[in-house]
């Protein structure tokens, strides 16, 4: 059975930064896009990012400029380096991946970033 397992959330300063990390394991494999959505208290879950097998991605508006995604596809891994990060990115943030056979998606576990001096 396939699962992602998240990790570096925490608590950082405004202006600080963080670098989350997802890594699929088990039976996920041949994955298509990769990406990470965020669900603040009383808010809908949002796309922060979104990265294609090819590495194209896609950005929210609001953290263009200061957010990168990337991944390594030997570890089926997905990274979000997040810089600048202001109060208003904290939240819950979620990995997704969906494969490229069925067009499956499985979600991580959330990791909590808190932003707050």
């Amino acid at each position: 059975q396939g699962q992602l397992v998240e990790s570096g959330g925490g608590l950082v300063q405004p202006g600080g930064s963080l670098r989350l990390s997802c890594a699929a394991s088990g039976s996920i494999f041949r994955i298509s896009t990769m990406g990470w959505y965020r669900q603040a208290p009383g808010k809908q879950r949002e796309l922060v990012a979104i990265i294609a097998t090819g590495g194209s991605t896609n950005y929210a508006d609001s953290v263009k400029g200061r957010f990168t995604i990337s991944r390594d596809n030997t570890k089926n891994t997905v990274y979000l380096q997040m810089n600048s990060l202001k109060p208003e990115d904290t939240a819950v943030y979620y990995c997704k991946v969906v494969t490229v056979f069925g067009g499956v998606a499985y979600w991580g576990q959330g990791t909590q970033v808190t932003v707050s001096s």
